[in-house]
């Protein structure tokens, strides 16, 4: 398998409504479903959720 298809791209987006996004990779085979992560929002000045946006 080439590397993008296990572990593509993704984007994560403020819960916030910020517009704050953070860019990773995650595992097809680990994280079937659309990841959620409890990160940093510089704008909002506090931790939040953030949703993967396909």
């Amino acid at each position: 398998m080439a590397r993008n298809d296990l572990r593509p791209m993704i984007t994560l987006k403020s819960t916030a409504g910020t517009g704050y996004t953070y860019a990773t990779r995650k595992s097809r085979r680990n994280d079937p479903d659309r990841l959620t992560l409890r990160k940093y929002d510089p704008r909002a000045g506090r931790h939040v959720e953030f949703r993967e946006e396909r």
